[in-house]
């Protein structure tokens, strides 16, 4: 039941995970418009995400314009944005791996050792999506610091870490985490199958004693 428990635990964090990662993608603020250093007085606020830039006015009107063409995005727009959209895809297909694998499950009812298998397959690559997220938010995050201690940088043209960022790093710890409790399970799992089977050579044989 401890093993049933950690791999369902796992499970539920690589799935809370897994929404968290196509929400930090889809939301628009990845990067907010700063206004540390001067005194700067303005009426809007600008911030940017994966898909368009958005303009917020102080009366509460919002505009937001999707991005033209593809090719005019930065190389680190089109990276995260693949990176995102990859850890995504990997950590659907992978969730749906893990079901098949987990004891909760009837699929596989009759092949226990391929059951954990295949369980085992699913956290890795959860554990393999999560990182790709990771990587991606880290690169994102990255420019952001270096563009905004940059004293080149012109300081209306400065911005800050956005709400998307902090949701993606939550999201891809959740999911790391998860992957790793659905190997770890299956680990334990498999490390147990030795004592099934105890060595028969301790016994001396049998003396022959002959009247």
């Amino acid at each position: 039941m401890a093993n049933a428990g950690i791999q369902l635990l796992g499970f539920v964090l690589s799935f809370l995970g897994f929404i968290g990662l196509i929400a930090s993608t889809i939301m628009a603020e990845w990067k907010l418009s700063s206004y540390a250093g001067d005194n700067i007085i303005t009426a809007q606020a600008m911030y940017e995400g994966l898909w368009k830039s958005c303009v917020s006015q102080s009366t509460g009107q919002i505009q937001c314009k999707v991005y033209d063409s593809l090719l005019q995005l930065t190389g680190m727009v089109q990276g995260t944005r693949g990176l995102m959209v990859g850890a995504i895809l990997l950590a659907g297909i992978a969730i749906l791996v893990a079901m098949v694998g987990m004891k909760c499950t009837t699929c596989l009812a009759e092949d226990q050792e391929q059951k954990g298998k295949v369980a085992l397959t699913g956290g890795i690559v959860i554990i393999i999506a999560g990182l790709c997220a990771l990587v991606g938010t880290s690169w994102y995050g990255n420019r952001i610091a270096k563009e905004f201690y940059d004293p080149f940088t012109p300081t209306n043209s400065r911005y800050e870490f956005g709400k998307a960022l902090f949701v993606g790093w939550g999201s891809a710890c959740l999911t790391i985490i998860g992957g790793a409790f659905l190997c770890c399970n299956c680990s334990s799992k498999g490390s147990g199958k030795s004592s099934r089977y105890p060595p028969n050579h301790s016994a001396a044989p049998p003396g022959r004693d002959y009247v």
